[in-house]
């Protein structure tokens, strides 16, 4: 998991939600302009599937937004069913915050919702009208301005209902389908008796816990899983990507409040992050890097050269490292202090013990598991370190080198999109190990493409990351207007529109499981320009340039092709032909 410094990432960064699938956000404070009506949690008025692909994927819901919406729902319930709306955000609970059911439920059986509900019509016993009563818990004859009771007339004293609630409430949100003390007795608590008996303490409590239930009984909306956070993500079921990026700019996966992981599915991620955190891991290491003293069994790991080992008190049984026989047994007639001459015979001749075979296996499963998540791990940092890049640039740098260049801040902001690239670049690369692992070895036409595709955007990705992060410093240290800053412009630019196209090829192709390999291990010759293409009006090209209309190249193991039909744009190092003279992507000349 992350931490709560990788989560709550730059404060200011605005546009993470997702470079590729076209998924909008809105504030819950601009909804009004954006015609964006709530829809309510199963609400059978909702518009049909295809009017949702004009709406927003998501809005984001601050505190203020769901006691609004809280109260909205209440006054609905209590203007159509004529009750109270102490009653409502009763009936609103029981029904997990849903109008409609409601509605529904309420004008089929009114006395069936009523009885579930806790909502009695009249009271069980008649609240007496006596100057004394006696508390039914503590049992203390009290006077009638210190007894109090809830719809069904059961008399208790303030002091005991004070208790009771208080409990409840520290117990948790079951606090919110509290009942008369009464033990024969269904009548619920509102909000009207918390407010009467308990302290401030508790009806903060009491409050938040009324306020977390609108979320958390609704099936369409989810509190943002950030450290800290307190902001609420409603989603448009059906509509798409689950990429969501919170107001706290921390980008996540709405279906199971991961780490946002597009092109992943939510299986692949559960799996790697529990393969990440499992002790099982850790059994591995001690298999491969240890072996059972023979005598006592007990793991020991060699930290010498020699093989000649000696296990620790009070065992002290000496033995062969590779052959794990008795070290009595050996000498330089077997190999000596540094080689098993019994080992390797028995290697050659096929008698391999069972554990040693074992153990070969465990290594090598666990190098290709190390092997990939270290490059998960590499692009996580690498992502962190361009956040805080990214961050510095838009607090500081930004200012710094509309001085230095004299030119405003607004004519500078592709270097932010180009940082803003970066980060969701490097998001999805560090998911495309996880993917790549789990990737069947046998599928070998499948794999070749794969890595290929990686390859290909890692490669553009470095390229983008290297001109934004060391060629800006340039002009960042000058002293005063450099004469070549339009042309780095124009690099950093064309630079950011292929690293897209790179990644999105990427993202396409493992969205549709790598579809455009075919069943004899080759890429499909009319598929392959489509997914390895760049999107772009001027032609699709790889990484080395080759045009769209150019034979799409093997998924096997060689990835070189002959370049010499092609010169790079020193500006924006997209490949061209040899016969033109200006670059089709930037538009430089040669």
């Amino acid at each position: 998991m992350e931490s709560e410094d990788d989560m709550h990432e730059a404060s200011d960064v605005e546009s993470l939600d997702d470079f590729y699938c076209g998924d909008t956000a809105i504030d819950s404070d601009d909804a009004a302009d954006a015609d964006y009506e709530f829809i309510d949690n199963d609400s059978d008025h909702s518009g049909d599937f295809a009017s949702r692909r004009q709406l927003p994927n998501y809005t984001i819901l601050s505190e203020a937004d769901i006691h609004h919406r809280q109260d909205e729902d209440i006054m609905k319930i209590s203007t159509v069913l004529s009750i109270s709306t102490v009653e409502a955000g009763i009936l609103l609970l029981r029904y997990n915050w849903s109008v409609s059911k409601v509605h529904d439920e309420w004008f089929a059986d009114e006395e069936k919702v009523r009885q579930t509900a806790g909502l009695l019509e009249r009271p069980v016993v008649e609240f007496p009208n006596a100057r004394e009563m006696t508390c039914g818990i503590c049992f203390e004859t009290l006077p009638s301005d210190e007894m109090n009771a809830v719809s069904c007339g059961h008399p208790f004293c303030n002091s005991c209902w004070a208790g009771y609630v208080s409990i409840a409430i520290n117990d948790g949100p079951g606090c919110l389908m509290l009942r008369c003390p009464e033990p024969s007795c269904s009548a619920a608590l509102g909000q009207d008796m918390i407010d009467a008996v308990t302290s401030e303490e508790d009806k903060e409590k009491y409050g938040r816990y009324f306020l977390r239930s609108y979320i958390e009984d609704n099936r369409k909306a989810k509190w943002c899983p950030a450290p800290g956070c307190d902001y609420a993500v409603e989603y448009v079921v059906g509509s798409g990507g689950y990429d969501v990026t919170c107001r706290c700019s921390y980008s996540f996966c709405w279906n199971c409040t991961e780490d946002s992981h597009r092109p992943v599915d939510c299986d692949t991620v559960v799996k790697w992050i529990l393969k990440n955190s499992t002790e099982s891991e850790n059994m591995n290491w001690l298999l491969v890097n240890s072996k059972p003293c023979p005598k006592c069994k007990r793991p020991i790991e060699k930290n010498q050269g020699c093989m000649h080992m000696t296990c620790t008190p009070p065992c002290k049984f000496e033995f062969c490292w590779l052959c794990l026989g008795a070290w009595s047994e050996h000498g330089e007639t077997t190999g000596g202090f540094f080689a098993c001459n019994r080992y390797e015979t028995a290697k050659q001749e096929g008698v391999y013990d069972e554990d040693e075979k074992h153990r070969e296996m465990t290594k090598n499963t666990l190098e290709r598991y190390t092997h990939y998540f270290e490059r998960w791990m590499t692009n996580q940092s690498s992502r962190q370190k361009a956040l805080q890049d990214l961050q510095q640039m838009q607090n500081v740098h930004l200012k710094k080198l509309s001085d230095i260049q004299c030119q405003p801040e607004s004519q500078l902001k592709f270097i932010i999109e180009a940082w803003l690239q970066i980060v969701e670049c490097r998001r999805v690369l560090k998911w495309t190990y996880a993917y790549g692992y789990y990737l069947p070895e046998r599928e070998h036409a499948k794999r070749h493409f794969f890595e290929y595709l990686q390859g290909e955007a890692e490669s553009g990705l470095e390229r983008l990351h290297q001109c934004a992060e060391k060629e800006l410093q340039v002009y960042l240290n000058a002293q005063g207007p450099l004469n070549d800053f339009n042309e780095f412009r124009t690099k950093l630019t064309g630079l950011t529109s292929v690293t897209r196209t790179f990644f999105e090829n990427l993202v396409r192709a493992l969205e549709n499981g790598l579809s455009d390999v075919d069943s004899h291990g080759a890429c499909s010759r009319s598929t392959s320009s489509k997914s390895m293409g760049s999107g772009s009006s001027r032609g699709r090209r790889s990484r080395s340039g080759t045009p769209k209309s150019a034979t799409p190249r093997s998924a096997g193991p060689s990835r070189r092709i002959d370049d010499s039909d092609y010169w790079s744009c020193e500006h924006c190092t997209y490949a061209n032909l040899k016969s033109v003279s200006i670059c089709e992507m930037c538009e430089q000349s040669r």
